[in-house]
Order: C-alpha cells, then structure tokens, then sequence
C-alpha cells in the first residue's frame, strides 16, 4: 500500500477529479483532497492511496510536474506525519501557557534570552512592554 502526496494542486481541483487522474494507473483505493476547515475550499494539495506499488511508481512517473489546470503537479511518495518537519501542530505561538494577563512588568513568553537575536529554535522573541516603555502611547479611534 503506497500512499502518495498530491501537492501544487488548483484551488478548484475536487476528490473526483484527483480520483479520475489517478485512475488510469490502477486501482485506488483511497483519495483525499485537503480542505480549509473554515471556508470549505480546497488547500492545494490531497493524497492518493493505492494498493499495488508498481502501480503507484508508474502514478508518480507520469504525473510528477503534469500540467493540470496552469500548475505543474507534485506527486511523490508520502512521507509519516512524524518525519513531515515541524515540530507538532500549529497554534498560538510563545507566551508561558498559562493564561496570566499579569501586570506592566508581565515578561510575556520571554526567557531571558538575548533580545533581537533568534535563539527560539527558528522563531524570534515576543516583545514585551519594556520595549515600549518611553513611547507615547497613540489615541484610539471612537467607535461610533
């Protein structure tokens, strides 16, 4: 059972048509295109799961940077959620977890690092209100 990663797919691309692009090339027996939860539209990218490996070897060959609807496609065996990179799901980023709106001196997420630098493991520092300390605070606009 090979399970095969479909990405740079058009906005407008559905399971049926993945499924009818697949389907020359043997029996699937799965297909899967990626939606965004909120709008229900397709992300660009799905997964094809087929049975037969030499099957699913000829899907990649042919496939693998096929014009289809102005995008070269990507087609490649898919790799465990695990090896995909990142490090878990996204979410809120920084800050100790806590819940604690605390006061001006609340640090926010920051551990003491070095300011400006990129020590985060890839990402950079929150900024905190020190950092604003002698700037003039702006009006608001009225809500009317």
């Amino acid at each position: 059972m090979k399970n095969l990663f479909v990405g740079n797919m058009s906005f407008q691309t559905t399971t049926e048509d993945l499924r009818a692009l697949f389907e020359p090339f043997g029996q699937l027996a799965r297909v899967h295109v990626a939606t965004d939860r909120e709008t229900g539209r397709a992300r660009g990218f799905g997964f094809v799961e087929m049975p037969n490996d030499a099957e699913a070897a000829k899907a990649i060959a042919a496939l693998d940077g096929k014009d289809v609807g102005g995008r070269n496609l990507k087609v490649n065996e898919a790799r465990p959620k695990s090896e995909a990179g990142g490090s878990g799901p996204r979410g809120p980023r920084g800050g100790s977890g806590s819940g604690d709106r605390g006061g001006k001196d609340d640090n926010r997420g920051n551990s003491g690092g070095s300011r400006g630098g990129n020590s985060g493991g890839g990402r950079k520092e929150r900024f905190s209100n020190e950092d604003y300390r002698e700037v003039a605070r702006q009006p608001r606009e009225p809500r009317w």
